[in-house]
């Protein structure tokens, strides 16, 4: 048995960690699963679009992918819905400063302090993400056609509806999903900043970490323990506090100098 835990990677230890903070504390507008009980490197994450968008309403599914070396190594983030989106590849996977690699490439645009670092995790990732469909970056776009069409609708003030009018078919289209699912959609700002714990059917990450931890915390002294699990909970808490706060900030319409790099 202890031959076992020391072959199991560090990154699987973390990976539990921050699945069981997002269970207590999850991120408004977020419902996370895993794809398969037993692995803890593929996720599945429904996205709801923030309400007084264009995504408002809206039901969109995306798998995160971790490498065996997370968290020094960043995820890869790929929508399972069709997106038209500046910043989204017609493939699904995001681009996103935060989830480049961290090497230094001048050629890119990028400061090394916009791309991947090992303080980052699942909850930064999300909160880039949700930030980005509603404020993309149109100058190194990943969708060109995209990104004309939103600079045509942002320029004419929503007169030019083209960019609008696929998102909302988009929308739409969610809906039927959602329902198959047995989701229901957050249209209010009041629904939307709900936190509520993932459902217990879907829960199964519960019983991987009391499976593989179990051992661990009986060889490990207790008090630290819980007083390890309660700092991760702390910092977790401030960094919702804090993002959840300016929330409704970070969903209007701003010149995409402020954005990062895709």
């Amino acid at each position: 048995m202890n031959m076992a835990h020391q072959a199991t990677p560090s990154s699987q230890k973390a990976l539990m960690m921050e699945l069981k903070s997002l269970q207590e504390q999850p991120v408004e507008g977020f419902r996370i699963t895993l794809v398969e009980e037993s692995d803890l490197y593929n996720w599945e994450v429904a996205i709801f679009g923030p309400p007084n968008t264009l995504y408002e309403g809206g039901y969109f599914k995306a798998h995160i992918k971790f490498p065996v070396d997370y968290p020094y190594s960043p995820p890869t983030f790929r929508f399972l819905t069709k997106m038209w989106h500046p910043n989204i590849y017609e493939n699904g996977d995001v681009c996103i400063s935060i989830l480049h690699p961290p090497v230094d490439d001048p050629q890119s645009g990028e400061l090394p302090s916009e791309r991947w670092n090992p303080t980052q995790n699942v909850r930064t990732i999300l909160l880039s993400v949700i930030s980005l469909l509603n404020e993309p970056n149109t100058f190194s776009p990943a969708n060109v056609d995209a990104s004309v069409m939103f600079r045509k609708w942002r320029d004419s003030k929503g007169k030019d509806k083209e960019y609008a009018e696929i998102i909302r078919k988009q929308v739409l289209s969610t809906a039927a999903e959602a329902e198959r699912d047995g989701v229901k959609v957050p249209t209010t700002l009041a629904e939307y900043c709900v936190q509520t714990r993932v459902p217990s059917q879907d829960s199964s990450s519960d019983l991987l970490y009391d499976d593989l931890y179990d051992d661990d915390m009986e060889e490990e002294d207790e008090e630290e323990d819980e007083s390890e699990m309660e700092s991760v909970g702390e910092a977790g808490g401030i960094s919702f506090l804090e993002e959840g706060g300016t929330s409704t900030r970070l969903y209007d319409n701003q010149d995409d100098s402020g954005n990062e790099d895709s």
